[in-house]
């Protein structure tokens, strides 16, 4: 659905974009991350046909960007960053408004307005000014605007950006329905550990060059090679007791040939570095030697690496 090769987008000496290459089919729900200044939004304007680039190729469903500009605009929804309103409007006029430029008319055009309101819950605002709305709701409605036409793959700029806790989790909520509709959506955006929630494939750019292109799993698994475990004891005793106890819990699992190193969050969960190299079966048994030492557990897990972490660990802060 969307295929780059090569792309590339140069200002003088400076690249805003750098021989990127993407390969994204139906249904995938892509999230693009990086720094300010990365090329994010420079890469969506040229799949949206509104930037040309220096070299390279894009394709949307089959379509270059080169030859077939006017299909592909069919095709695709784009939502930049910031996007202008027409305040003397209501609702329901603004969306039949775009549907008559994307020539659905008569019936259709109102069935698709008031299809689209109900798909971004807006329908209760149909009759309101535009200018009366919310930040999290003129998102909507742009939302709703772009996908009047039913398009094939949306392209999606910070959709987030600005949000409250609440808006930000309706629209995380409307990407994961409109991802189950089949529809190809890349997403940029800085709520790292929510794109995590909500996407299959990741890319990491900075300075213009793709980092990492890859499964949400196999970003995490190239962060982190060695298992890391929590582990908190259930000691029901005073609080030197506790601390005592929890020595005496690093001593053993220190001893372990498995495990790289210990140490203690807090002073009251205990952090286990497994060697490289050692699965789930094997650190498992630590859990078992605790248990005949007499410990009492409370809780025994993996520990997770979010999005964000990732992020951090993967880039430098570095913009083009």
């Amino acid at each position: 659905m969307i295929k780059t090769e090569d792309l590339t987008k140069q200002y003088g000496k400076l690249f805003a974009l750098k021989n990127l290459k993407l390969d994204l089919v139906e249904g995938d729900l892509f999230g693009f991350i990086g720094p300010n200044g990365s090329g994010k939004t420079t890469t969506m304007k040229i799949l949206a046909t509104l930037l040309q680039p220096t070299w390279g190729e894009a394709y949307i469903c089959g379509r270059s960007i080169y030859t077939q500009p006017k299909e592909i605009r069919r095709l695709i929804g784009f939502m930049p960053d910031f996007f202008g309103v027409y305040d003397d409007m209501k609702v329901i006029e603004y969306l039949e408004f775009f549907a008559a430029a994307y020539r659905i008319k008569g019936e259709a055009r109102r069935k698709v307005c008031n299809e689209v309101l109900d798909l971004v819950d807006l329908g209760y605002k149909r009759e309101a000014l535009v200018t009366s709305l919310s930040r999290g709701m003129t998102q909507r409605l742009g939302l709703a605007r772009v996908l009047l036409h039913d398009p094939q793959v949306l392209l999606l700029d910070e959709p987030a950006s600005g949000l409250d806790p609440r808006a930000r989790i309706e629209i995380r909520e409307l990407l994961k329905r409109l991802g189950g509709r089949g529809k190809t959506i890349m997403v940029s955006s800085h709520i790292l550990p929510e794109l995590a929630d909500i996407c299959n494939k990741v890319g990491i750019i900075e300075r213009g060059e793709l980092l990492v292109n890859a499964e949400v799993n196999d970003v995490m698994k190239k962060v982190r090679d060695q298992p890391v475990l929590l582990i908190e004891l259930a000691e029901n005793q005073n609080l030197e007791t506790f601390h005592k106890r929890n020595e005496e819990a690093m001593k053993l699992l220190s001893n372990d040939s498995i495990v790289e190193s210990v140490d203690t969050i807090k002073g009251e969960i205990i952090r286990v570095f497994i060697r490289k190299g050692h699965g789930i079966d094997e650190y498992a048994l630590l859990l078992n030697h605790l248990i005949e030492a007499g410990f009492r557990i409370r809780s025994f897990r993996e520990e997770e690496i979010n999005l964000e972490t990732a992020f951090m660990a993967l880039t430098r802060g570095i913009t083009a």
